[in-house]
């Protein structure tokens, strides 16, 4: 009877053993491949020959998303893997804590973006601004902004004026730029005729009047458009993250269940 139960402590502890570690083994490469673009890109912009100038700039440099994700994911697939493949009760518990560490920020600032809607709308006003005052500082951080503007069809934060903020872009008798009171590209609007796009398309568009800048370009700032688009893919966008928490719930639940059945089959080995 005893071996039999010994026997099937032994199969659960395999069957889950085996599981988290094929599971994380999927995060830890995708983590080094966040890793290596990260770093690849820095490389490419010299950052990483000059350390110093990640302070530099202004803005948000997109190439920290990479590196903080690729992080994450390449720690938490390290812990689960070898905790898993070696039974390393500390790795397993390392890998239960630091996801419910993560869980827990997530369900925070959610808690704390439904509370504080206006701070948080204040936030990325902020947030927005100053990268559009560093766009020409980064070439990732241009492409990241094009992209949302493009994505939807909207110009800086709150409307077009916000590009006055911009050494480059603003109407004052001081600049001598030729994008001079114009906006990036991205802010104007679409011809599907047009297989080339304009790169000149925004110049001199805000010396124009209202009327004849909305023929030409969007109008409607990126966080009102934002909060329009999130209102109207809310059920989707609730569905990925609860999706997410419940991954995130369920691979604490295998790490504890494979920590307890270690543990079992430890304690049987010392009374046999």
């Amino acid at each position: 009877m005893s071996g039999n139960k010994h026997f099937n402590v032994h199969e659960v502890s395999c069957c889950i053993k085996y599981f988290i570690f094929g599971f994380n083994i999927i995060f830890w490469l995708l983590g080094m491949t966040f890793l290596a673009i990260g770093l690849w890109a820095w490389s490419e912009k010299g950052v990483l020959s000059n350390i110093s100038s990640i302070t530099d700039l202004g803005g948000f440099d997109p190439v920290w998303l990479f590196l903080v994700v690729g992080g994450v994911m390449f720690i938490l697939g390290f812990a689960g893997c070898i905790g898993a493949l070696r039974e390393n009760s500390f790795l397993l518990k390392f890998f239960s804590v630091f996801l419910g560490i993560i869980f827990f920020l997530e369900l925070t600032a959610g808690v704390l973006a439904l509370v504080f809607k206006d701070w948080i709308k204040d936030q990325l006003k902020s947030f927005i601004n100053n990268n559009i005052r560093a766009y020409r500082d980064d070439i990732d951080l241009q492409n990241l902004i094009d992209f949302t503007q493009e994505y939807w069809e909207c110009c800086g934060a709150f409307g077009a004026d916000d590009w006055n903020l911009n050494i480059y872009f603003n109407c004052t008798d001081t600049n001598m730029s030729r994008e001079k009171c114009g906006v990036p590209f991205s802010c104007c609007t679409k011809d599907p005729a047009e297989d080339v796009i304009n790169t000149q398309c925004g110049y001199d568009i805000r010396a124009k009047p209202d009327s004849e800048q909305r023929m030409f370009i969007y109008i409607k700032g990126c966080v009102p458009q934002f909060e329009k688009w999130l209102q109207e893919n809310l059920t989707v966008v609730a569905g990925i993250f609860i999706g997410i928490a419940l991954l995130q719930i369920f691979g604490i639940c295998l790490a504890q269940n494979l920590l307890s059945d270690i543990e079992a089959v430890r304690e049987s080995c010392l009374f046999t």
